[in-house]
C-alpha cells in the first residue's frame, strides 16, 4: 500500500505465533543468556515460577507474523524506528496474537511518508503482555 492509502484507525490483525520452547532456549543461549530465559531450576525460584521468554524474541515472533501480511509491499522504503514495552511475561507455549492499528501519517516530501504503527501483543488470555511503535518510510503515488 501506498503512504496515501492509510488512514488513521486501520486496523489489522497477525496470525497467532507460539512461543516453542527449544526455539526460546536456542535464542536465549545466543542472544539473552541469563538464568530466567534458559535455567528452569532457577526460574522456579522467582516470582514468575518458570522460564520466561526474552521479551525481544516475543515481539520478533509477533514481527514474523506482521511481515507475512507484507503490508507496504514494494511501497515499502524502509524502517525508521520502533520501541518495544513489555507488560507481562510470556512463557513457553504461549500463544501470541498481533493486533495493529496506523496511528500515524507523516508527509516527508512529495516521493514519501511515515506511517507509525502500533502493535498490541496480547496471549491466549486476551492479556496485554506487550506494545510496539514503529515507523516506517512509504512511497506516495507518483502523480
Amino acid at each position: 500500500m501506498y503512504f496515501d492509502d492509510f488512514k488513521i484507525g486501520y486496523e489489522f490483525e497477525m496470525d497467532p505465533a507460539v512461543i516453542e520452547k527449544q526455539r526460546m532456549l536456542d535464542f536465549a543461549e545466543r542472544y539473552d543468556n541469563i538464568p530466567l530465559h534458559t535455567d528452569e531450576e532457577y526460574a522456579k525460584k522467582t516470582p514468575f515460577g518458570k522460564l520466561i521468554a526474552p521479551g525481544v524474541m516475543s515481539f520478533l515472533e509477533v514481527w514474523a507474523k506482521y511481515l507475512e501480511i507484507d503490508l507496504f509491499a514494494d511501497e515499502l522504503i524502509a524502517g525508521k524506528s520502533t520501541k518495544i514495552e513489555w507488560y507481562k511475561p510470556v512463557f513457553i507455549d504461549d500463544i501470541l496474537t498481533g493486533k495493529g492499528k496506523v496511528t500515524g501519517l507523516t508527509e516527508r516530501n512529495e516521493r514519501n511518508g511515515l506511517v507509525e504503527l502500533t502493535i498490541n501483543v496480547y496471549n491466549q488470555d486476551g492479556v496485554l503482555v506487550l506494545s510496539d511503535i514503529t515507523e516506517a518510510v512509504v512511497k506516495k503515488r507518483q502523480k
